[in-house]
């Protein structure tokens, strides 16, 4: 860690440090139980808002604001997990953790590339088949591949978090 962290980087390493949400992710099973639900909580805030501007329908826009709590609470309990990793500044971070870091942005990174590789060839395919995609399709794709990559990190991070040690 750097000996020159401001006073709003100490406040980050203690927010990310607290404990209270402690039992949604003390296991294994529970963080991936918690990326799991934090994906689906994405993909529907990502339908609802998609339905809400081909539609503008106020059911729609009201799952919005109701999806907006839980998924905050996910993505809370996930970077609590991993206890900042992603989301503290690198002079925060220790050797390990920035060897962490490096090492869930590549695994992050890498499974992006396989995701857009294949939506590319699906799309290739569909369009060599004779099918055409409109403006509206590619827009939908597009913004998927937009939010998959912006959480990507997150999701890896949350999965690959080690079990915190016994207080023995």
């Amino acid at each position: 860690m750097d000996g020159r962290l401001t006073r709003y980087d100490r406040w980050m390493q203690q927010t990310m440090n607290r404990r209270e949400a402690a039992p949604l992710y003390a296991t294994a099973a529970r963080r991936r139980v918690l990326v799991v639900v934090h994906t689906v909580l994405t993909a529907a805030f990502v339908t609802a808002f998609l339905v809400t501007l081909i539609d503008s329908s106020m059911v729609a826009a009201c799952l919005l604001i109701a999806l907006l709590l839980p998924w905050c609470v996910a993505t809370g309990a996930i970077n609590a997990s991993t206890r900042g990793l992603l989301e503290l500044r690198r002079r925060a971070l220790d050797e390990r953790q920035r060897a962490e870091r490096s090492e869930v942005l590549a695994r992050a990174h890498r499974i992006t590339t396989a995701l857009l590789l294949a939506t590319v060839a699906a799309a290739g395919g569909y369009e060599l088949a004779g099918g055409t995609l409109g403006g509206a399709t590619v827009f939908r794709v597009l913004l998927g591949v937009l939010v998959t990559h912006w959480l990507m990190p997150m999701w890896v991070a949350g999965l690959r978090a080690q079990d915190e040690p016994d207080d023995e």
